[in-house]
């Protein structure tokens, strides 16, 4: 039997030539063409497909609308399956993608659409239950991963990153305990705790928030995947 599939791409040119090359596909049944996340959550409605083959970023905010709809499906329709397109190598969209598993998820780069053996191929593997995953994302994870466990941040509790991402604006402790509504007292505690952390507490008190800040801005600026 064909696969039943729902197309949603808001950029012409991309969308077109999709269409263009899964209509010589003998055992793909194009039922419905999207431009949007609302429009492709209509077809999907609707059109009860196997997969759908979708854009990350598409209207009305252009963030990660694809993301979203693989999410909603999974509660409201998990026979619907899902192949992301994206011209993003991003380990965070993959993982938010495979949040609650992989199976019937794919993750696929744009500028692979054009071989359409490697398109199919992923189409009819996700139909069929399974996942795909782009290597370039793999490598992209597995970069991710190894930054991770390298970095001097990694033993800050989630209040402590919070704390440090506030001293890395520039605030003082009045201005933290405000932002993150806490006392000023529990604010100088987290602070010390991240100086210990970060290995600073031999350090006068100025140079310990500027190479705090340092270490937090560097860890920021290492991309988890081409942006």
């Amino acid at each position: 039997m064909a696969i039943r599939l729902v197309l949603a791409e808001d950029n012409l040119l991309v969308r077109e030539g999709v269409r263009q090359l899964l209509g010589t596909v003998a055992d793909i049944d194009l039922v419905a063409v999207c431009t949007d996340r609302d429009s492709l959550l209509a077809a999907a409605e609707a059109e009860k497909p196997d997969p759908v083959l979708t854009d990350i970023r598409m209207p009305l905010d252009n963030a990660d609308e694809g993301i979203q709809v693989a999410g909603r499906l999974r509660e409201t329709s998990p026979g619907t399956l899902v192949v992301v397109l994206s011209q993003y190598s991003d380990a965070e969209y993959a993982l938010k993608l495979f949040d609650h598993g992989a199976a019937g998820r794919g993750y696929l780069l744009k500028e692979r659409v054009s071989d359409v053996e490697h398109l199919v191929g992923a189409i009819r593997e996700v139909a069929r239950g399974g996942s795909i995953v782009d290597p370039k994302i793999v490598e992209v994870l597995i970069a991710a991963r190894e930054r991770r466990a390298e970095s001097p941040l990694r033993s800050l509790t989630a209040r402590e990153r919070e704390v440090l991402g506030d001293i890395a604006q520039g605030k003082n402790n009045a201005a933290i305990a405000a932002d993150l509504f806490l006392t000023e007292r529990a604010v100088e505690k987290h602070i010390n705790a991240i100086f210990s952390k970060l290995g600073l507490s031999e350090e006068h008190d100025v140079h310990k928030r500027v190479k705090a800040t340092v270490i937090y801005l560097a860890e920021q600026s290492r991309p988890a995947a081409t942006r």
